[in-house]
This record gives structure tokens, sequence and C-alpha cells, in this order.
């Protein structure tokens, strides 16, 4: 039976279904081409379940921190793609401008509350979410500012590949043992 400390470490799974999901769909945003069954399906197998697993292999590992952040943002894009396909069927449910402010908004703030939770590690995983802080609430304010969107598909796009770095510099710095890739010193 193995250690705990055995595990292998799921972060890098978890960010890169996080990563990849975000730059797609912000290159949507950016207008580069249209909401398809691409991005869907990135958001529901690998942004959605993807990290679920790796939060729940976080939990397995006692990371609390690990396990919340990754869950919730599976989940995150899980309810996401639900609010894009469900009204598809059912017009009347779709979200207005003011529920969906308020759905970004209260993921905005759970984020920032969870980038505090970032400064006693590297700075990659600051990056990443001190950036994802800011798209929620860009994206929150181009609910009724339009022309914001682009704006926040840049830091989106951003965003992503900082999560995408981070994960390939974990896979890569573990396997040689080094600093492969920078991720910026830890904090004690």
């Amino acid at each position: 039976m193995s250690k705990i400390t055995d595990l292998a470490n799921p972060a890098p799974l978890g960010l890169m279904g996080f990563g990849m999901t975000t730059i797609l769909l912000n290159l949507h945003n950016l207008g580069l081409f249209k909401l398809n069954s691409m991005i869907l399906g990135m958001g529901i197998c690998y942004g959605g379940l993807a990290q679920i697993i790796a939060g729940m292999m976080e939990f397995r590992k006692g990371n609390t921190f690990g396990t919340t952040a990754f869950t919730s943002y599976g989940l995150f894009w899980l309810s996401f793609i639900f609010l894009v396909v469900f009204p598809r069927n059912a017009p009347e449910f779709a979200p207005d401008s003011a529920s969906l402010a308020a759905y970004l908004f209260l993921w905005g703030l759970f984020t920032m509350i969870m980038f505090f939770g970032t400064l006693k590690t590297n700075k990659g995983l600051q990056t990443v979410f001190f950036t994802l802080t800011v798209l929620f609430f860009l994206l929150t304010a181009s609910s009724f500012i339009p022309t914001l969107l682009p704006i926040a598909a840049i830091d989106g796009i951003f965003c992503g590949f900082s999560a995408f770095y981070l994960s390939l510099a974990e896979v890569l710095n573990e396997g040689r043992e080094k600093a492969i890739l920078p991720i910026g010193p830890v904090k004690s």
C-alpha cells in the first residue's frame, strides 16, 4: 500500500484542463471563432471532468486548497456549459445580463479570496489566480459594457497560458527533479 506522499501530483492535470479550456473560450471571446462543440466539449471533458478528478486526487493527498480550487473550477465549467446549452431548448431560462453578471461576480469574488491563498506559494500559481480574478471581474463588467469583452479575452488568454505553463513546469521540474521551467520561489 502506497503512502499518500507517493501519489502523483494531480495539479498539472487540473491546471492543463483549466488552461486549455480558458484559452479556447477566450479566443472565441476575442472573436476568432464561434462558440461551438469544440469549446463545449473541452468545457465538459477537460475543463470540467479533468479538474474535478484532479480535485478529488488533491483531496486524497490532503490538500484543501487544491481540492477546493480544482473541484470548484471543474464545476464552474460544467455550470457554464449548462448556462450556454440549456437555454437553446428552453429560451425562457436564458440568463439576462444582470443574472450573468451576478454569476461572474461571485466567481470573481471566490477567485479573489482563493488568490490570497496563493500568496505563500510560487509566483506561477499567484499569476494564474490574479489574472483569473481580473478576468472574472472584466467579464462581469462586460455584461453591461460589451466593449470590455476583448480586454477580458486578452487577460483570459494570458491567464490560460499561465496555467498551461505552470502545468508543464510542474511536470518537467518534478520529472527532472530540478527547475527546468522557473515558477518562482515558494514563500515560507
